[in-house]
């Protein structure tokens, strides 16, 4: 009885594993170097323009851990995929 559980956990692992990697972006995670004078804002506006700015930077802050909305010059961020 061991046996057919540890082989129906492992068929199912196997089964969702594919799954899980396949919502993993292709390539590169997109990233932009903060600059003088940046804020969340422009950064949002130059990555995403005519996107809504506070959705972007919403996701800007997830990505990147950032729990207020000051940015520094020379700073990398993670940017949000399209979709």
């Amino acid at each position: 009885m061991t046996v057919f559980l540890l082989l129906l956990v492992a068929g199912l692992a196997a089964i969702l594993a594919p799954a899980s990697r396949a919502a993993d972006p292709p390539g590169p995670v997109p990233t932009a170097v903060v600059r003088p004078g940046d804020t969340l804002w422009s950064v949002a506006e130059r990555h995403r323009p005519g996107s809504q700015p506070f959705a972007v930077i919403e996701k800007i802050r997830r990505l990147n851990g950032l729990e207020d909305y000051t940015v520094h010059a020379g700073q990398r961020l993670i940017l949000p995929t399209e979709r």
